[in-house]
């Protein structure tokens, strides 16, 4: 099932992950209200190995099952490192519960780290996809129930590989530094919700750009980028101090596209600290050709732009007459 998020971004939900949840199947003796009172505040985390039906095609049952348990190994290993504990794992998904919003954040950054320091297996490299949630929970029989678990199923369904997904409220309860490397992305609607649930991105990818680690946060300089982009005779320079530019037939946008397949705010380019995003918020789907790379379609998606290529808006860079928008990313 697909959902659209209000900011053009275009997640998977994981029904598996929903499943996992299993708070509708839980029921109390009738009269028995005390026992569906919260009795704790904790975080429930989600994670799951990205592609592990590929990694049974590719691979055998073996060798894939391997695979996937010396990842779950990983997992277990952070939870219990930051005071978690593990409730239950399913197939190729773990879940679990930590003490605090902080503790589920920095979980879920080392988890990302760890499982990337896997190992590759016949050039193929591991990783998950994470989502949680902090608030209150009923914790009964080793198990926990209610809103705070549906709550983290979603946002571990909106994930994608390699993506850490939180909620609003989950990042208004961490820590000033921990909350310096989150990202707010959009508000979801949610399915027995009445207002929209603010959704957040953690930013956990090391490098120059950010390193974060059990002992310390450390935000470094970021590198000095540029993005150069060209359209009829016309040229845009993207930096940290400029950092974005809307494209679209609209005359008030950045860059006026005039082909009548582009929407009216048809996509937006951002700096977000040494790397630039595309994303799509048209109507028609932002076509995105990269030198010596066969064409992306984008369709409330966004991409990494890097090194050069073209632009298309509405239809195939390659159409004849196309309107283009070129890019080049340097460093």
């Amino acid at each position: 099932m697909l959902h659209r998020l209000g900011m053009g971004y275009l997640y998977r939900i994981n029904e598996h992950t929903l499943s996992m949840a299993n708070t509708d199947t839980h029921h109390h003796a009738p009269g028995d209200s005390a026992s569906a009172r919260p009795t704790a505040t904790l975080t429930v985390l989600f994670a799951d190995v990205v592609g592990s039906t590929r990694l049974y095609d590719s691979f055998g049952d073996t060798i894939a099952k391997q695979m996937i348990d010396e990842c779950l190994a990983v997992l277990r290993t952070v939870v219990q490192q930051y005071g978690g504990r593990v409730i239950k794992t399913i197939g190729d998904e773990i879940m679990c519960v930590l003490p605090s919003a902080d503790s589920g954040c920095l979980a879920a950054t080392d988890m990302h780290h760890k499982v990337m320091a896997l190992p590759m297996v016949s050039k193929v490299k591991r990783s998950v996809r994470i989502g949680f949630h902090f608030g209150p929970v009923i914790e009964e029989s080793n198990d926990v129930f209610g809103d705070t678990v549906n709550m983290a199923a979603r946002m571990a369904g909106l994930a994608k590989g390699m993506q850490i997904i939180t909620t609003g409220a989950t990042v208004a309860c961490m820590s000033p530094m921990l909350q310096l490397s989150t990202r707010s992305i959009a508000a979801l609607s949610v399915k027995g919700k009445g207002d929209e649930v603010n959704v957040s991105e953690v930013i956990w990818q090391g490098g120059e750009e950010l390193t974060m680690s059990t002992a310390s946060i450390t935000a470094t300089v970021s590198k000095s980028v540029t993005l150069k982009l060209e359209h009829q005779g016309h040229s845009w320079t993207l930096d940290h101090e400029h950092a974005s530019v809307v494209l679209g037939r609209d005359a008030q946008c950045d860059v006026v596209i005039a082909d009548r397949n582009a929407s009216r705010q048809h996509a937006r380019i951002e700096c977000r600290r040494d790397k630039f995003f595309l994303v799509d918020q048209s109507t028609n789907g932002t076509f995105v050709a990269f030198v010596r790379e066969a064409e992306v379609v984008l369709r409330r998606e966004e991409i990494m732009l890097r090194g050069t290529g073209r632009i298309g808006f509405g239809h195939s860079v390659d159409l004849q007459d196309a309107e283009l928008v070129t890019f080049s990313v340097r460093e």
